[in-house]
């Protein structure tokens, strides 16, 4: 008698699931993933690029931030989880979102509710798209951890507005709201999620001892510079100077960097602060006219707007007064527009009391 090895019929297994979680590269979007994952369900990871994230930028660029960690915590995040990680640039769809935000910012210009119901719009047309196949979507969400996104009444609004509805899963703080569709299905075992709540970081910080993550990113407002009260300044300022609401990518970016004058309304200058803001801005003179000096070591200052000779030697004096000649008499400094035409003149620096408080931006 022959014993019969061959497979067994599987075809009343049941079917692993599949669900992307929105990955931001912060502890939260690390754990709700974790948390997922370990009830045998396939996880992996989104990641939306809009322009305004904190994380690399300017470390990169300061000198003085050399020793800082760089690195890409969203990817980072899938390589302590083991997850496959799509990067999805959205920062053209995203202008009006920034631009127009259907339920206003925060306290900032920071449109978290409209954006956390985009990122999760975007997530689930990706994530239903027949080639891909996800069940259901997570994210890392508190409530009351935000104080415009992540309340409990902007919750269902978030699930609605997106198109998610019940396939949204907070796993951080589930237990708090009422059962998602994985949950009813019983995809996810509701009894193994929490219920998490406040702006207290002691829970996850609990839960990641208990997960063995030991390294992570914690960012004091989320990951984008549209919390910051100082970005969000420039960012209005670069509109009101425009008389109009728009930007561009390299707008973005030159908000980051350096000191931002307005000594007149029609044109403003950015000044590098070290060797590190000097090397990235030297990468835009070909869209600017920049003044350096000559005479002494001191920052590469860009000119941004419509100015005239006189502007231009205002701004020279600016620069001069963060140039190593800022106690001297003269200072020789070289204009170049962005077509490379040059000139050179000299200047007496502004003193520190000239250059008034309300230029800076």
């Amino acid at each position: 008698m022959t014993q019969d090895i061959s497979p067994q019929n599987t075809s009343n297994a049941p079917k692993q699931r599949k669900a992307v979680a929105l990955i931001s590269g912060g502890l939260d979007s690390l754990l709700a993933a974790k948390v997922v994952q370990e009830q045998g369900i396939h996880v992996e990871g989104i990641n939306f690029y809009t322009g305004f994230c904190v994380e690399g930028h300017t470390h990169a660029i300061r000198k003085k931030d050399k020793d800082k960690q760089k690195r890409n915590n969203s990817l980072w995040v899938a390589e302590q989880l083991g997850i496959k990680l799509h990067i999805i640039d959205i920062s053209e769809e995203y202008k009006d979102i920034v631009l127009n935000p259907k339920h206003g910012y925060g306290a900032n210009l920071n449109p978290c509710l409209d954006c956390k119901i985009f990122m999760v719009n975007q997530a689930q047309a990706w994530a239903w798209a027949e080639e891909n196949g996800f069940d259901f979507i997570i994210t890392g969400e508190v409530i009351g951890q935000r104080p415009k996104s992540q309340r409990k009444e902007t919750m269902p609004i978030i699930a609605r507005e997106s198109g998610a509805d019940d396939r949204l899963l907070r796993p951080l703080c589930a237990k708090n709201l009422i059962p998602t569709l994985p949950e009813r299905e019983g995809w996810v075992n509701r009894d193994e999620l929490y219920d998490f709540s406040g702006r207290s970081r002691k829970p996850q910080f609990e839960l990641a001892k208990k997960f063995g993550f030991e390294d992570f990113a914690q960012p004091a407002g989320g990951c984008c510079f549209l919390t910051d009260a100082n970005y969000s300044k420039k960012l209005a300022d670069l509109w009101d100077a425009r008389g109009e609401r728009r930007y561009e990518l390299d707008d973005i970016m030159l908000l980051k960097v350096g000191r931002h004058i307005r000594p007149k309304k029609n044109f403003k200058l950015i000044v590098s602060r070290e060797e590190g803001e000097n090397n990235f801005l030297r990468g835009y003179k070909k869209q600017f006219t920049s003044i350096h000096t000559v005479s002494h070591g001191g920052p590469l200052t860009l000119l941004d707007g419509e100015f005239d000779k006189d502007d231009i030697r205002l701004a020279a004096q600016i620069a001069a007064r963060y140039s190593g000649g800022k106690n001297a008499d003269q200072v020789t400094v070289q204009v170049e527009n962005y077509k490379g035409t040059s000139f050179v003149m000299d200047v007496p620096p502004m003193t520190a009391e000239d250059v008034k408080q309300e230029w800076h931006v």
